[in-house]
């Protein structure tokens, strides 16, 4: 178990740096990555199944007993995270054989993407906090070099927007890590659990929540701490902003379900007075910021916000039915926003640009394309049966059973613009004809065409799949809530081993 928790981040360093060591060899590199997120895939799966059957699972690294050494271990919700990420890691490594150009690729693309995928696995199976700085630390250094890869100027100065406010959350995170351990004397996220419940100190525990919720809160784009995020992610590859739009701000809604469940609860406190406003005005500044763009990638890079606010919105209201419907929810925009991301990209190509008024005719010009985009679009809207519907009906249930009808109402509005913009794009890019006529389009052909497509439709297909078949993922999600509202089993797990 300690090698199996280990190589969804060992898998993709070890691939990183042969990637790196061969990179001018572009056959062999492409194929390398590729080849290790199949593998990653298979290897999460193996994890996924081990939690399924037999729940939480741990591992003490170099036979170091908890809390004194590095433990791993891996839930319903981490296992989850884990599988997701591999699948859409595997879905824009093939779209990146397409979308980056070899100059890109020489440059070390295929090296820290397999670095970034390192840093998110090793920030889901962490079992201590310094660990999880760690990872973020890996996930930013990877993730700006694939924001300025090319020393484009506008990648040069997203980029710096980029990083400066990550730095800031770098340094909240460091503070707080200080006076955790100044406080508990362990960082181990288990035994924070037994030792943070034994402190009557209510105004240090505020402290360090807030201070957490300010470092995560930058890393998710959480409000009032998202201006970065639409400022950025326009800037790089598409291949690129994708595995950024599905992963990066996870990792950052995770490690505030992890801690504000397992160390903090967020079920009183000042955190738990903060996160509703905080939730619903991320969703609502998205949502409106998306209405009032018409550049593809921007809009789509408004609607990571709003979605952000959903997913917040489920820790806020603190209930089995709430959390489960965030877990759902995750997994559900993980896999949407990815493919919508992807498909700008595709549409870029065929029709010249990502501004909206600019291009045109994809509807006849590429139907799978246009029907992929409709599935991933009105899922993300929550259009019924597909998956967005499920993930938000679990979340307004979860709402009106609190009695917070307001909460509710700016859920249904939020749904409603999210709609709005989508059939904005759908009119615009899809349905009209191109203002330069179908001569101004670039068919695709040939081995790009597979490249392009193939995953876009593999992952609407999991949107769809999810709609239709939600069942098996709201069980897994309430099992998932339930045992992070009684992290007993997980706790159990890191302490008692060897």
């Amino acid at each position: 178990m300690s090698w199996l928790l280990a190589l969804p981040f060992l898998l993709p360093i070890v691939t990183a740096l042969v990637a790196y060591l061969t990179r001018r060899r572009e056959a062999l590199t492409r194929g390398l990555s590729v080849g290790n997120c199949a593998l990653l895939l298979l290897v999460t799966l193996m994890i996924f199944i081990a939690v399924v059957r037999g729940g939480p699972v741990a591992a003490q690294m170099g036979g170091w007993p908890a809390p004194h050494g590095i433990s791993l271990a891996a839930d319903y919700l981490s296992a989850l995270m884990l599988l997701v990420t591999a699948i859409v890691g595997l879905a824009v490594a093939i779209f990146a054989l397409a979308d980056i150009d070899r100059a890109c690729a020489r440059l070390g693309f295929h090296s820290f993407f397999q670095l970034l995928l390192a840093g998110v696995c090793g920030s889901f199976v962490t079992g201590d906090l310094f660990n999880l700085y760690v990872w973020f630390e890996v996930m930013l250094i990877a993730s700006f070099a694939l924001m300025v890869l090319g020393g484009k100027p506008l990648q040069l100065d997203a980029g710096i927007k980029y990083v400066a406010l990550n730095l800031v959350s770098t340094l909240l995170m460091l503070t707080a890590i200080g006076l955790v351990y100044g406080l508990t004397g362990t960082l181990n996220m288990a035994q924070l659990h037994l030792t943070v419940a034994a402190i009557d100190n209510p105004a240090a525990i505020d402290v360090l929540g807030v201070l957490l919720l300010g470092a995560f809160g930058i890393k998710a784009a959480l409000f009032p701490l998202f201006f970065w995020l639409p400022a950025s992610y326009h800037a790089p590859p598409v291949a690129v902003t994708a595995v950024f739009a599905g992963l990066l701000t996870k990792v950052g809604v995770y490690a505030l379900i992890r801690t504000f469940t397992l160390i903090f609860p967020a079920g009183e406190g000042l955190v738990h007075q903060l996160l509703l406003p905080a939730a619903l005005l991320t969703m609502l500044t998205g949502v409106l910021g998306a209405a009032a763009h018409y550049e593809f990638r921007k809009i789509l890079a408004f609607h990571i916000v709003s979605q952000i606010g959903f997913l917040v919105l489920g820790l806020a209201l603190y209930s089995p039915l709430a959390l489960a419907g965030a877990i759902f929810y995750m997994v559900h925009n993980i896999v949407a926003k990815t493919n919508l991301l992807l498909i700008s990209g595709t549409a870029q190509r065929l029709a010249g640009s990502f501004e909206l008024l600019r291009i045109g005719g994809l509807y006849r010009a590429a139907p799978l394309l246009a029907a992929v985009f409709f599935i991933a679009a009105f899922g993300l809207a929550g259009f019924p049966p597909l998956s967005g519907f499920w993930a938000k009906f679990l979340l307004v249930k979860a709402s009106l059973d609190q009695t917070a009808y307001w909460t509710a109402a700016v859920a249904l509005l939020t749904g409603a613009l999210t709609l709005f913009s989508m059939s904005k794009i759908w009119a615009e890019a899809f349905w009209k004809d191109h203002p330069g006529g179908e001569q101004s389009l670039a068919p695709l052909a040939g081995t790009e065409r597979l490249q392009r497509l193939l995953p876009s439709l593999a992952l609407a297909l999991v949107t769809l799949a999810l709609g239709l078949f939600p069942q098996p993922l709201i069980g897994f999600s309430l099992r998932a809530a339930a045992a992070l509202l009684d992290p007993g089993a997980y706790v159990e797990a890191v302490l008692a081993g060897p």
